[in-house]
């Protein structure tokens, strides 16, 4: 088994580490090879607050994936997560020295770079920039400019932005679990990798992210990302509410919380009661499932306000930003019984939960196909794309040191049949050199990953 084809996620959640290895079949589908899932240490509303620990979860995770798939890990693609991410809108411009000449990636990758050189907040630093739409000498509503003449080159850019130290954290981490780090996505985009068709971002969708810690949401229109934000709220505040509200302990609060829990009150009669063990020979406690949806609900529609804030400031109620889809809930807290219909009931949006089944092969196990490992599935994705891009990208420069050998040959023997002497000449005074064709431009993103790489190495 080739490992080019193969590619490991590594999501670094607030309640669990999940690392996945999978690989691409021969239909496209994507096979799972190994899963490892610990419980996350040292990471609260997805930043890193205890190294440590996190590299102790990370190699349990990664041990486990190794075990189960027969393979040994090396890089990892991590996503990134966490109430310091923030994004804005952007345009910006360049003008082209050359008119009749045609727009190439390398006029796209000089744009971005001049995006790059935003001034930020101090400690903050651009993650991805990611353009929508694009201007050609006044033309708008361009997708794809290549090949184009103009003047002027000009786009309207997503840009996300984070903490630098949180960020640089994570590679740490990674660094110190003896893998490398192939790559990084922000997590929003992973799971909309994994659940969300390309139909669904056509027509314009909200993707609802809940985490433990933390509820992402990206919104795409038109086939492209339009806005992500992440709230500072997730399925442990829901725990933490029904262990304060019941007074009991956290793992109690948890259990209730996935076996008896919804986010609609109405469903549970006044009687129905659970019953919970009680401490150290104390008398077990009797707890209402009314009033246990009660708690779960209120703290539900909290964070569904919040989000729904956000898609209304993307300005989801004009007719050109409509959201057709509607949105999508996925991560762990989507599995909360009813609270599709909550979100439906909050936002009068049609809503669906996004399992990541759609790119998985048939035989896969259906634990996997949850909504719990959604951005974990789309991180592999990430990777096999990644991976998929390098192989074409070496394909290119090797066809291209091939095309110019060629050519010296055949201009060598040409140039030796007219003039021999000169030739052997020429080849005393200067020696020869081996062709170095031009590495073709490179995304600005992983631009930004190779200082990423570049600093942890200096670091060390």
């Amino acid at each position: 088994m080739e490992e080019d084809n193969i590619a490991v996620g590594l999501d670094i959640g607030t309640t669990k580490i999940v690392a996945m290895i999978g690989r691409k079949n021969e239909y496209g589908k994507m096979e799972i090879l190994g899963i490892g899932r610990t419980k996350s240490l040292g990471v609260h509303r997805g930043v890193v607050n205890n190294i440590t620990q996190t590299i102790q979860s990370i190699q349990q995770a990664i041990q486990q994936a190794e075990a189960n798939s027969g393979l040994e890990v090396k890089g990892v693609t991590v996503g990134i997560a966490g109430q310091h991410i923030r994004s804005l809108q952007h345009s910006d411009y360049i003008t082209r020295d050359d008119v009749e000449d045609v727009i190439e990636d390398q006029d796209i990758d000089n744009l971005c770079n001049q995006v790059h050189k935003l001034v930020m907040l101090p400690g903050e630093e651009i993650i991805h920039v990611l353009p929508q739409e694009y201007k050609v000498d006044g033309q708008s509503e361009i997708m794809e400019p290549r090949g184009m003449s103009g003047g002027r080159l000009e786009a309207n850019f997503h840009v996300v932005v984070g903490q630098i130290s949180s960020i640089r954290n994570i590679g740490r981490c990674v660094k110190n679990s003896g893998l490398e780090l192939n790559g990084m996505t922000l997590e929003p985009l992973a799971s909309a990798h994994s659940v969300l068709s390309q139909e669904e971002k056509e027509a314009g969708v909200a993707l609802i992210d809940i985490g433990g810690g933390t509820t992402d949401l990206a919104i795409f229109k038109d086939g492209i990302i339009r806005h992500t934000a992440v709230i500072p709220l997730g399925g442990n505040a829901i725990t933490e509410d029904i262990k304060e509200g019941c007074s009991i302990i956290e793992k109690q609060a948890e259990l209730l919380k996935v076996k008896f829990g919804s986010a609609w009150p109405g469903e549970n009669k006044e009687n129905e009661i659970v019953s919970i063990p009680g401490l150290r020979g104390r008398d077990p406690k009797e707890i209402s499932l009314k009033n246990l949806s009660k708690v779960i609900h209120y703290r539900a529609v909290e964070i569904i306000d919040q989000v729904y804030l956000e898609i209304k400031n993307y300005g989801h109620e004009e007719q050109k930003k409509k959201l057709i889809a509607g949105i999508v809930i996925t991560g762990g807290g989507a599995q909360l019984k009813h609270l599709k219909q909550l979100v439906e009931y909050v936002t009068g949006m049609d809503t669906r939960i996004g399992y990541p089944n759609e790119y998985l092969a048939g035989e896969t196990d259906k634990e996997i196909a949850s909504p719990l490992y959604a951005t974990a599935v789309g991180l592999v994705m990430d990777g096999l794309q990644r991976k998929a891009l390098d192989r074409a990208e070496q394909r290119e420069q090797e066809g291209q040191t091939i095309s110019t050998k060629t050519e010296e040959a055949s201009e060598s023997n040409a140039s030796h049949e007219s003039d021999s002497e000169k030739e052997q000449e020429h080849q005393t005074d200067i020696p020869e050199q081996p062709n170095q064709p031009a590495r073709p431009s490179r995304n600005v993103v992983e631009k930004w990953f190779d200082k990423l790489k570049d600093f942890l190495d200096n670091a060390e």
